[in-house]
């Protein structure tokens, strides 16, 4: 298993204390404010699961995120391999999601310097991708803050319904040279045992 460490942040595999922390994040309707809705618990519950499992299967993905400081849960910060539906499919994408009482301090876009790192400097990733809602402007400037470069089109996201507000989305990619030239290595890696490619 690998895991992602940064001045603040831990980035680890989920265990199952988190489940109910993390159905408390997605049943706020401010983080979840630029998604067509909010999760229910079992709706939830099968996203960790989920992406629990990618990160057995491959060693990465999305990773549940911690304070060092405190050891407390504050959602989840990694990458994502994606083949379904995006016009810019097959991808791995880099994402985020904090309870609203972490924001405005800057975690995310620490945390995700780390996994950008990872990905680049040990899983051999070539490029990242990262979208959101045009009107998401506080994610959009992760991605900013991140190096990354903003798209020219936007792409209407196949998995909200056709028209709905939030179908519009914004597009972000960086490749692994231009964040080699932008001098983006950031946080600290840490490895028990091989990555395993799945």
């Amino acid at each position: 298993m690998i895991a992602v460490q940064t001045e603040r942040v831990n980035l680890r595999q989920w265990r199952a204390e988190d489940k109910p922390l993390f159905a408390a994040i997605n049943a706020d309707p401010k983080v979840m404010e630029y998604f067509p809705s909010t999760l229910s618990r079992a709706q939830s519950d099968a996203l960790v699961d989920r992406v629990s499992n990618d990160i057995n299967l491959s060693g990465w993905g999305f990773w549940a995120a911690e304070r060092v400081d405190t050891a407390e849960f504050i959602g989840f910060v990694g990458i994502n391999y994606s083949a379904d539906g995006l016009p810019f499919a097959p991808c791995v994408d880099i994402g985020w999601r904090l309870g609203s009482q972490h924001w405005g301090q800057g975690l995310a876009t620490e945390a995700a310097h780390g996994a950008m790192a990872f990905a680049f400097a040990q899983a051999n990733i070539e490029k990242l991708v990262s979208m959101t809602s045009l009107a998401n402007t506080a994610s959009e400037r992760v991605m900013q803050k991140l190096g990354m470069i903003k798209a020219p089109k936007t792409f209407l996201h196949p998995k909200i319904a056709q028209g709905h507000l939030l179908q519009e989305h914004v597009l972000y990619q960086l490749n692994r040279d231009q964040w080699r030239n932008n001098d983006m290595v950031s946080g600290k890696i840490v490895t028990n045992g091989k990555l395993r490619k799945g």
